[in-house]
């Protein structure tokens, strides 16, 4: 598996689609991103697409891994490709939001991630389709987030 960082007009809207149903957010989203892919030889088989909203301060708008890769740490992986990459251009908070169901929370705070605020009726106002998971219809957005540690550089010996 191989984690790089790419343009983000290059990721695949059918796997960004996976984790965002609407393809007006992720065209709004994608000007001026950062954008992550995991790939195994030439395919990618996961993206995320993260973008500066404050001084050191990005937020994640999408990271999803094709269906018949997910369960194999694709996805955590490439968190922590992101995570570890974004410390290294001075970022210092990372931000996102997420549904209040479904295993989206627990993978975000597997990896740090803690939450600040509820945004009520989110995905009722933003999203003309009911989203579903799970049986349950979100409703509410989870914006959650983590704090970053500067990144050291490392010294090699001479």
């Amino acid at each position: 598996m191989t984690f790089i960082e790419i343009a983000p007009d290059r990721l695949p809207l059918t796997l960004l689609l996976e984790a965002d149903p609407s393809e007006q957010r992720i065209a709004a989203y994608l000007p001026g991103a950062l954008g992550f892919a995991a790939s195994e030889g030439d395919e990618i088989v996961g993206a995320c697409v993260a973008n500066l909203i404050g001084e050191q301060i990005v937020e994640i708008f999408n990271i999803a891994v094709a269906p018949g890769h997910q369960q194999r740490g694709i996805g955590s992986g490439l968190l922590r490709f992101v995570l570890e990459s974004l410390a290294e251009k001075g970022v210092r908070r990372v931000e996102l939001g997420t549904g209040s169901v479904g295993h989206q929370l627990t993978y975000y705070q597997r990896h740090g991630f803690r939450v600040d605020a509820v945004l009520k009726d989110h995905f009722l106002i933003h999203y003309p389709e009911p989203l579903i998971e799970h049986g349950i219809q979100h409703k509410d957005m989870l914006r959650l987030s983590l704090a970053l540690a500067p990144s050291i550089p490392v010294r090699h010996s001479q």
